[in-house]
């Protein structure tokens, strides 16, 4: 079953169908907020948000638009909730932590693997945040640039630039710190 026909069983009420939704896209969306927040907790905490909202909107879902874009979105306002009520709070300054369950670590790791993940995520945490989001939904998570597009009110080809100038810049980061 496709996700969009997963998700209308859902809206009509078969909700043991959003297991398989839950299967399909958690690790996804935690990778999304941990490059985003660079927080293990905070990324699970969210991660669950996202799917108590897809239950709670359900009847909001409407099947013509892809399933992918509609959880992003939820994902991307969780995301700016979280965020508004951490600058209200004023916590501790970011400091970022490396999540190890990114990396491949059975027998045939390689150290140099690691470094080059290691630096990549740096290069991520450089990055405007509008950079670093457009390309964990185009290149982290797949999405079509008409998803994004429908996503973030914009058109195709504005999507394309984006990512063009967001991957050149990720490149200038990395390479700078692939030098040292």
């Amino acid at each position: 079953m496709t996700d969009e026909q997963l998700m209308v069983q859902v809206k009509t009420g078969y909700l043991q169908q959003m297991s398989a939704l839950f299967e399909r896209y958690h690790r996804r969306l935690y990778g999304f907020f941990f490059r985003l927040t660079y927080d293990q907790a905070v990324s699970e905490d969210l991660t669950q948000n996202v799917f108590e909202r897809v239950l709670r909107y359900r009847s909001t879902y409407n099947e013509a638009y892809s399933f992918q874009a509609w959880v992003f979105q939820i994902a991307r306002n969780v995301r700016a909730e979280y965020q508004k009520k951490r600058i209200r709070q004023a916590t501790e300054p970011f400091e970022p932590k490396f999540d190890t369950r990114l990396v491949d670590d059975g027998p045939g790791a390689q150290l140099e693997k690691k470094e080059k993940l290691r630096l990549l995520e740096q290069a991520l945490q450089h990055l405007k945040e509008e950079q670093r989001e457009i390309l964990l939904l185009t290149r982290f998570q797949g999405m079509k640039y008409s998803e994004v597009a429908q996503l973030l009110n914009c058109s195709e080809g504005a999507v394309k630039v984006k990512v063009y100038r967001a991957m050149r810049q990720l490149r200038t980061i990395y390479l700078k710190a692939y030098e040292h």
